[in-house]
């Protein structure tokens, strides 16, 4: 079965960076898109960043210009760079593959992560 597995997370300080990575892992023939959404108790959940598998990028205004998103197809893996960070970043951060293909399947799924939290201090 499928499993998108995030690490990265953790504690850092307003100014600082950190990076998320995401691997999927099963028996995976494709994934259109791959990206990183956030949530925050009484929020609901939001696009961060997005890339597709021909490289083309989304990002939420509130984070462009400091944080990058890109991916390994051969690894199936996609990576958020994450500079400059604000207490406003605060969140639990979700991977999510969409328009997945099994290999041997016509189908296509939506998959998600666990989560990992990210805290930036003032």
């Amino acid at each position: 079965q499928v499993q998108l597995v995030e690490s990265g997370g953790g504690l850092v300080q307003a100014g600082g960076s950190l990076i998320l990575s995401c691997a999927a892992s099963g028996s995976i023939f494709s994934i259109h898109v791959m990206g990183w959404y956030r949530q925050v108790p009484g929020k609901q959940r939001e696009l961060v960043a997005s890339i597709t598998s021909g490289g083309s990028t989304n990002y939420a205004d509130s984070v462009k210009g400091r944080f990058n998103i890109s991916r390994d197809n051969a690894k199936i893996t996609v990576t958020l760079r994450m500079n400059s960070l604000k207490p406003e970043d605060t969140a639990v951060y979700y991977c999510n593959a969409d328009g997945l293909k099994l290999r041997g399947s016509p189908y296509e799924y939506q998959y998600w992560g666990q989560g990992t939290q990210v805290t930036v201090s003032s």
